[in-house]
């Protein structure tokens, strides 16, 4: 049996790619060659995992077939393949966090949020017009599993919390505020 378009879902491969030159690309070039289509890339390079690795996510979309095909040839060319699976991530809300997200450390809060929620951080952009030494604000983009959208969003008011920072909340159905 074959894989149809219609079979195409999203996918997310976390990885931990040692610090140097070309290693982001080469483990993006089998997604590419197996037909994998890239939706975002978490690239941490300021946070090391225990073995001293970057720590990466992918979400792709890909059908099953190209997705087991896309493993296989990561793991031959001596990726190291931490988590592969179908995350189907379908909801997505977009957040603003507000405080001193330079001095509580953004790359963390990230990574917290990541990793307590299983949400995606799919993008965000940081803006500081006073520098950083005064409050800046971050818009993220998140991608969660369908109907875990308001567990990601109470885990964000705690992490926000212990970190003193503000939460604009989403409007119900999905419009930031």
């Amino acid at each position: 049996m074959s894989d149809s378009a219609e079979d195409v879902r999203a996918y997310t491969v976390r990885l931990e790619l040692v610090d140097r030159p070309g290693e982001l690309l080469r483990a993006l070039e089998p997604i590419a060659e197996q037909g994998g289509n890239l939706l975002s890339i978490f690239h941490e390079r300021g946070n090391l995992t225990p073995r001293g690795d970057i720590p990466v996510e992918v979400d792709l979309e890909a059908t099953p077939g190209q997705f087991d095909s896309i493993v296989d040839a990561l793991r031959e060319a001596g990726i190291n393949v931490i988590q592969a699976g179908a995350e189907q991530y379908s909801d997505e809300l977009t957040i603003v966090l507000v405080g001193h997200l330079v001095d509580t450390d953004l790359s963390d809060t990230l990574t917290q949020i990541q990793d307590a929620t299983g949400a995606s951080v799919r993008d965000f952009s940081l803006s500081a017009p006073e520098g950083e030494e005064e409050e800046s604000s971050a818009r993220l983009r998140l991608a969660t599993q369908k109907g875990r959208a308001d567990d990601v969003i109470e885990t964000i008011r705690e992490i926000a919390d212990q970190k003193a920072l503000r939460v604009v909340e989403p409007l119900p159905g999905g419009e930031a505020v």
